[in-house]
């Protein structure tokens, strides 16, 4: 359910995310194809390559969902990793811009419900679109624009993406309130489509192609 308003409504402060819960687990390889050195997982980790790796080449999510970062502190172009196989890079990265996978971390799924809300200016200002239970392909097609410079991730976590069809740079939404772009390190308020992360069991591969 998507609903466009013109003005944004108050959210209670004060809320604190729910406790990662559940078991995860995340074993990266070296080599392409699940070859070659491999690291098991089981928790935040800054630098997968400190032991034994000298890049990371494919990834096995067993357990998760999960964030892989480009650089190493989990910073860096961000990369959603749900339960699944990732063989080469660019099955987790849609920008196609790096190959690189330094840091990792458990995602935080605090609910099964879903609800965001999207704004058109910071401080949560202008025009306001509302996403309930639901994938959004392309902003535009709902009525709203490509550009979004706050969020309140209100349930659950999502992803947005830079370009329509689930393309381009990641920005991942915990629940919490993002009042300027700069909070979920991008470098411009353009976000095109938005999903909810969920466990791939639902979901053939964990990023997203059109065809």
């Amino acid at each position: 359910m998507t609903e466009l308003q013109s003005s944004p409504e108050p959210l209670a402060t004060g809320e604190s995310p729910g406790e990662i819960s559940g078991n995860y687990k995340i074993t990266v390889f070296e080599l392409e194809n699940f070859q070659g050195q491999k690291r098991e997982l089981t928790e935040e980790t800054p630098n997968v390559t400190e032991e034994a790796l000298e890049k990371v080449g494919s990834i096995q999510v067993e357990s998760g969902p999960w964030l892989g970062f480009g650089r190493q502190a989990f910073c860096g172009e961000q990369f959603v990793l749900e339960k699944g196989a990732y063989p080469r890079w660019d099955a987790w990265s849609n920008s196609h811009s790096s190959d690189s996978l330094m840091s990792v971390r458990p995602l935080l799924i605090d609910s099964h419900d879903h609800k965001i809300h999207l704004f058109e200016n910071a401080g949560y200002n202008g025009r306001k679109m509302e996403i309930v239970d639901d994938d959004v392909p392309s902003l535009w097609a709902h009525g709203f624009q490509d550009r979004v410079a706050s969020v309140k991730a209100l349930d659950g976590t999502w992803v947005g993406y830079e370009y329509p069809g689930y393309r381009g740079r990641q920005y991942v939404f915990e629940r919490g309130e993002y009042q300027h772009w700069n909070e979920w390190d991008a470098n411009q308020p353009q976000i095109q489509s938005v999903r909810r992360v969920r466990d791939q069991q639902w979901h053939k591969r964990g990023c997203f192609e059109t065809s």
